[in-house]
């Protein structure tokens, strides 16, 4: 069915942007993201293996939906500790709009994986857990949630972090693709591509909303729950984005405007203003020389080569040198 944004007056968010919102026949509201030149600017970067770019990707995107959601001056960060070959991922995003992300890997035990064909997400992070933080800020105590890691993809892990800590019946889809272009040298050019959509149920009728779970006994029971997850609007809503394909979420020239109409056009989808997200890191000299200073002798005379300290950093890869004097 053909769908003009400009007969409604609405613009594309673009890439590297989040657009909010609700379709209010279904009672859920949610967030769906396109990324593209953010997203190869990180994983260029560090030269990931393929499958540690893609997992890596997944992680953003997720971070991405979830990071923007922050209705204040705040810090939301993503982070796995496991046994796999990639050991560590931490996305972190600083609202409202800056996002930074980067991967810890054993390179054998990724080669040896990917040789042997075991390369999906479950197989690169292997058993573990995955922490999701809320800072917001001096003088304010943090948040954080843990879900296990137990051969589980990111999606799963954000249905059980809402189902278990809010009680918000959750559906996640997250997709990240190649993009392969012709070049001169006759070696395609790559570039990565991502996207995804979360859909949450919240209902505005006392009867069907969750109960409060600030104090021990104010959880709802495990029949509310379950009649929550039942709802025939949820059921509906759910459905429909488990419909959602890769290489829509992946389409360069599907915007998400576009795929948001296809899902919801029979029920009715309302736009919010977009949110965009950069590509960019909060490091700086005068952090990295404070946390310099703050090592032993013995332990900046580790750091030295040829009279100068140099120091990077982990995320955007800056380099940083001081006079070991």
């Amino acid at each position: 069915m053909a769908f003009d944004l400009k007969e409604y007056g609405v613009e594309p968010a673009g890439d590297d942007a989040v657009r909010p919102f609700a379709v209010e026949n279904l009672d859920v509201r949610g967030r769906v993201v396109s990324l593209d030149p953010l997203l190869n600017a990180i994983l260029d970067r560090h030269e990931y293996p393929e499958p540690v770019a893609r997992l890596l990707g997944e992680a953003i995107v997720l971070t991405g939906l979830l990071g923007t959601s922050l209705k204040f001056q705040g810090r939301f960060t993503l982070q796995t500790q496991s046994d796999g070959p990639v050991s560590m991922l931490v996305v972190d995003f600083v609202s409202p709009d800056s996002i930074r992300a980067c991967a810890t890997f054993d390179a054998d035990r990724v080669a040896t994986q990917v040789a042997e064909g075991r390369t999906t997400p479950a197989d690169m992070m292997g058993k573990g857990h995955l922490a999701m933080t809320i800072d917001q800020g001096a003088h304010m105590q943090r948040y954080q949630g843990l879900v296990e890691l137990d051969g589980i993809s990111f999606e799963e892990v954000a249905r059980r972090y809402f189902e278990r800590s809010e009680q918000i019946p959750t559906e996640v889809r997250l997709a990240v693709g190649e993009v392969f272009t012709p070049s001169s040298d006759d070696k395609p050019a790559r570039r990565w591509t991502a996207g995804g959509v979360l859909v949450q149920f919240l209902p505005e009728a006392p009867e069907r909303m969750r109960q409060a779970d600030i104090h021990p006994g104010d959880a709802p029971d495990e029949s509310h729950v379950h009649a929550i997850k039942e709802d025939d609007a949820w059921l509906e809503a759910k459905a429909l984005v488990e419909t959602v394909k890769d290489d829509e979420l992946t389409d360069p020239d599907l915007s998400v405007e576009h795929l948001l109409f296809r899902l919801f056009h029979e029920r009715g989808v309302r736009l919010y203003d977009p949110q965009s997200i950069k590509d960019q890191c909060r490091c700086s000299r005068e952090k990295v020389e404070t946390i310099v200073d703050g090592f032993s002798a013995e332990e900046r005379q580790d750091m030295e080569v040829d009279g100068k300290l140099v120091v990077t950093c982990e995320f955007c890869s800056a380099k940083y040198e001081f006079d070991a004097a």
